[in-house]
């Protein structure tokens, strides 16, 4: 036993996506945090180390074993945290899926995507495999330990915490007890410990969403470091920002792209851009297009039934947000707004923008570029000087995003369906309006601490940010890195 508790990367810990880690308990029994999707350059980088027959599977393989797992819990319902869970049903884990109660409604929605686009139509299978996945989904409420079965001598609890990152988003506290099973007058219990992994953590301040706290005390953190090189604006700032990029996109007529995750990003659009457009209703966004009129147009049949369910989750919504309810306003269906569901009519949508160019804010995923309808809106749109895109995420390396966000400025090409489009449309970067904490945040969030751990392990960052932040985490513990 004394090698154990130990901390396992199946994923996530050299790169920004893939995030799945391993809290082995004992050689029987082991507790799995996540269990996401490798994209962008992660992705290459394992399909390279693999052999031709393996490598088209390598994003979505399980290649550890399974049958010790006493349950997966589920930080956050993006891809990259939970894409690989139908892979892990099929390689045999029967063990319960503990998550929030919002990631519970989310979450089989994420998975029936995911299994369209990118596995099989056949309704039969997708139905079995939702069905089992429902099945195994057990849901928490926040901030109350659970017990884990995981065997005998173990004593597993966790518990949820907010983490702001995005509707149900939530941080694991995880603490285990190893009991001597020798044979002594009373029973002797030896705490072995308290761990934290973080999942993705979001800013302070974010549209809707409660901040996260810090946790009293850990022994090890597992701590994510997407921005742990980088600092964020402000909240006013970053809206003062997104309406000045906004009014000055629209001074040519053009059509403003923003490519963003069907959730999450989407919905913090939508509420921060009712909030402009309700300060400015009787001024004009450009001349002769009062803001009144502006159209905010969203191209994802997801995204709308994601916003549907955040609707239906108010009372996981922040004060300020409920606040707004009160006062008669709808945050996430407001009168400008337009959504776009079936394919004919993303087409027709696509075409007439092509052709008109008519001054709107097209809202689509992915939030990369890296698959889904903004491709075909960049496809049509990238060559046309009028045109804007507005990146408000993280770009991974390998990222048509990525691709864009560097090479754009420069006047450069992107690849999309494996063709070169040149980059003439403007492209903008707003930093602020990430959904993960930036380095202040992460620092804090281990400052802040009562207890504070002796370690720190950073994973889902690239290498430049997490290097940056183990030179802001020293001094605070013993061991990061």
């Amino acid at each position: 036993m004394s090698d154990y508790p130990e901390i396992i990367h199946h994923g996530g810990r050299r790169g920004v996506t893939g995030s799945c880690h391993e809290l082995r308990l004992t050689p029987e029994a082991g507790l799995l945090i996540d269990c996401g999707l490798f994209q962008g350059d992660d992705d290459r980088a394992l399909r390279h180390n693999q052999s031709p027959v393996t490598n088209h599977q390598s994003r979505l393989s399980i290649d550890f074993p399974v049958g010790h797992l006493k349950a997966l819990v589920v930080t956050h319902v993006h891809l990259d945290h939970v894409g690989r869970i139908p892979y892990l049903l099929a390689a045999g884990f029967t063990g319960p899926i503990l998550c929030s109660e919002p990631s519970a409604r989310l979450l089989p929605l994420v998975i029936e995507d995911a299994l369209k686009v990118g596995v099989t139509r056949d309704w039969w299978l997708i139905e079995a495999a939702l069905r089992r996945l429902k099945n195994q989904l057990v849901a928490l409420p926040y901030g109350r330990w659970q017990q884990v079965e995981a065997g005998q001598d173990v004593g597993l609890k966790i518990k949820l915490q907010r983490a702001g990152h995005i509707l149900g988003s939530a941080y694991v506290e995880v603490d285990v007890n190893i009991e001597d099973s020798a044979p002594n007058p009373l029973p002797i219990t030896n705490y072995a410990l308290r761990a934290v992994f973080s999942g993705d953590l979001g800013a302070p301040h974010a549209p809707l969403l409660p901040a996260p706290r810090a946790p009293y005390r850990a022994d090890v953190v597992v701590l994510e470091s997407t921005y742990g090189d980088r600092h964020h604006e402000g909240r006013r700032e970053r809206r003062q920002r997104l309406q000045a990029v906004i009014e000055g996109a629209l001074a040519d007529r053009g059509v403003i792209l923003v490519p963003a995750f069907s959730i999450g990003r989407t919905q913090e659009l939508l509420y921060e851009l009712e909030e402009i457009l309700h300060r400015n209703r009787s001024r004009f966004a450009a001349r002769g297009l009062p803001w009144e009129e502006l159209e905010v147009i969203v191209d994802s049949p997801l995204a709308s039934r994601f916003t549907e369910v955040y609707r239906e989750l108010r009372p996981f919504w922040d004060a300020e947000a409920r606040r707004r309810l009160r006062a008669g306003r709808h945050p996430l269906s407001f009168e400008q707004l337009t959504t776009v569901d079936s394919h004919a009519d993303h087409q027709n949508a696509v075409r007439y923008l092509q052709k008109t160019a008519r001054p709107c804010v097209v809202i689509a995923a992915s939030g990369m570029c890296s698959g889904g309808r903004i491709v075909n809106y960049l496809k049509a749109l990238l060559g046309d000087a009028r045109t804007d895109i507005l990146l408000v995420g993280y770009q991974a390396a390998g990222t048509p995003g990525r691709a864009i966000q560097q090479y754009g400025p420069r006047g450069g090409w992107v690849e999309l369906d494996g063709r070169r489009h040149a980059i003439r449309a403007r492209v903008h970067t707003l930093a602020g309006y990430s959904a993960h904490a930036d380095q202040a945040n992460l620092v804090n969030f281990i400052r802040r601490m009562r207890v504070r751990p002796k370690e720190v392990r950073l994973v889902h960052g690239e290498p430049e940010a997490k290097a940056a932040l183990v030179e802001q985490l020293r001094g605070l513990v013993e061991k990061v890195g």
